[in-house]
C-alpha cells in the first residue's frame, strides 16, 4: 500500500486518488455516498483553498479497519454571528491579556469530520471494530499528522458531528483534552410509512400549518421552479454564489465557505445522487437549493435566497415543501436539513437532533482558555413546532 507516510498503525494520503481500490473493498464503505471516492474527489477539486487529507487506521495484519476524512481550516473569529458575538469579544480579550491570540491571524483548525455537511460523515469505522479503540487511535493519528505531515502549523484540533448515541464512544475524548461543545442542532425529518404523495403529507398535519402549506404553495405558484442541468451550472455560479452568500452570512456558526464550483463536480461524479434545483421570478434567478441522496435519506445541502423576494413569494417555505416532495417521490425514510433556520424547519416537522463537536487546543494553557470559551457556546433557542396531528411513525 502506497500512502504519503506511515506511523505505527496509522497510513496518510494527501488526496483520495492516492488510496488504492484494495482499500475501499477492505472497508466497504462505499454503501454510503460519503465516503465514495468520487464524492471526496469532488470536494477536493472543487475547494482548492483547503488542504485535504485522509487516515487510514489498519489492524495488526494490515487491513483497512477506519478511515476518516481530514480538512484543514482558517477559521476567523470575526465569522461567528449574532449570539455568540459577546462569547467571541469575551475570548478574543482573554487571549490578547495572555500574549495568546492575533487580531489578524486565523485559527488552523484541523477538522476530523466533514466541514460542508452536518452529521456523522467524516468517520467510517467496520463494524466488527472496538470503536472506542478506533477513536483512541484516531485521536493519536491526528497528533502525529499534525507533527509530520501537515503543510502547515495546527493551532486547534475538531473531531465534529456525534449523535447522541455515539457519545459512550466518542467521550473518551475526554481523556486526550478534548472539550466538547454543541451548536445549532441538526433538523430531522422521518417520512411516515403512508406517505405515497405530498398530498399524504399534508393530510397528516393540523389545520394551522396544512394552510400555512397551501398558503406557501399558492404565494410561490408565480415562480418557476427547474432543474438544474450540469451543463446550465457554470452560467449560474456567479448568481447562485451572491445568493449563498447571503444566507451563509446569517448563520451563527460557520466553518469556512463552500466554493460552488463544487457543483460542477458533484454533479459530473455523482450523476441524480445530488441535485440542484432553481427558482426564477421571471428572468430572475431569487432562489436555489442543492441535496444529496444517500442510503435512505435525502441530505439538504447549501441553499441560497434573495431574501427581497422571500416573504412574498415564500421562497424558502417553498424549498423546504420541494425538499419533503422529492424525499417522498425517492422513497427515502428522512431528511437531514441541517443546521439553521431551526424554527421554519420544525414548522413542517422537523425536530432537533444534537450533535456534539470535540475540540482542543495544542497548547495547554490555550486549550484552557478554549475550554472556559466553549462553556459559553449555546445553541440558538427557537420555539420548537409540532405540526403533525399524531406522531410520525
Amino acid at each position: 500500500m502506497s500512502c504519503k507516510k506511515r506511523v505505527s498503525n496509522a497510513c496518510y494520503f494527501s488526496s483520495v486518488d492516492d488510496i488504492a481500490e484494495e482499500v475501499w473493498q477492505e472497508l466497504q464503505c462505499e454503501g454510503n455516498l460519503y465516503f465514495q471516492p468520487k464524492y471526496l474527489a469532488a470536494l477536493e477539486k472543487g475547494n482548492p483553498q483547503i488542504q485535504f487529507a485522509y487516515v487510514l487506521l489498519l489492524d495488526d495484519a494490515k487491513k483497512a479497519v477506519a478511515l476518516a476524512t481530514i480538512q484543514v481550516i482558517d477559521f476567523h473569529l470575526d465569522s461567528v454571528q449574532n449570539n455568540l458575538q459577546s462569547v467571541v469579544e469575551w475570548v478574543r480579550c482573554m487571549g490578547r491579556r495572555l500574549h495568546l491570540l492575533s487580531s489578524q491571524k486565523p485559527f488552523k483548525i484541523l477538522t476530523c469530520g466533514n466541514t460542508f455537511v452536518s452529521g456523522e460523515h467524516g468517520i467510517f469505522i467496520k463494524s466488527d471494530q472496538d470503536k472506542k479503540q478506533i477513536v483512541q487511535q484516531l485521536a493519536k493519528a491526528i497528533v502525529a499528522f499534525e507533527k509530520d505531515i501537515s503543510e502547515e502549523p495546527i493551532d486547534a484540533f475538531m473531531l465534529k458531528d456525534f449523535v447522541n448515541e455515539s457519545l459512550f464512544i466518542t467521550d473518551t475524548l475526554y481523556d486526550v483534552s478534548y472539550n466538547s461543545f454543541n451548536v445549532d442542532p441538526n433538523m430531522v425529518l422521518t417520512l411516515g410509512d403512508d406517505w405515497d404523495t405530498f398530498d399524504d403529507y399534508l393530510a397528516v398535519l393540523k389545520t394551522k400549518f396544512r394552510v400555512k402549506a397551501r398558503k406557501a404553495i399558492k404565494q410561490s405558484a408565480h415562480l418557476r421552479i427547474e432543474d438544474v442541468q450540469i451543463d446550465e451550472i457554470a452560467q449560474l455560479l456567479p448568481k447562485m454564489t451572491l445568493l449563498y452568500k447571503t444566507v451563509s452570512n446569517k448563520a451563527s456558526f460557520n466553518l469556512g465557505d463552500f466554493n460552488l464550483e463544487t457543483y460542477k463536480f458533484l454533479k459530473e461524479n455523482l450523476k441524480e445522487n445530488y441535485f440542484i434545483r432553481a427558482y426564477w421570478l421571471e428572468d430572475k434567478l431569487v432562489g436555489f437549493l442543492s441535496g444529496i441522496m444517500n442510503q435512505n435519506s435525502l441530505d439538504a445541502h447549501f441553499v441560497g435566497i434573495d431574501y427581497q423576494y422571500n416573504k412574498t413569494y415564500a421562497i424558502y417555505q417553498r424549498m423546504l415543501y420541494d425538499y419533503i416532495s422529492l424525499a417522498i417521490e425517492q422513497k427515502v425514510k428522512m431528511i437531514n436539513f441541517g443546521r439553521t433556520a431551526s424554527e421554519i424547519k420544525s414548522s413542517v416537522g422537523a425536530v432537533p437532533q444534537d450533535l456534539t463537536i470535540y475540540l482542543r487546543h495544542k497548547k495547554s494553557i490555550p486549550n484552557r482558555i478554549l475550554s472556559l470559551f466553549l462553556k459559553r457556546i449555546q445553541p440558538t433557542e427557537f420555539s420548537l413546532k409540532k405540526p403533525f396531528k399524531l406522531e410520525v411513525v
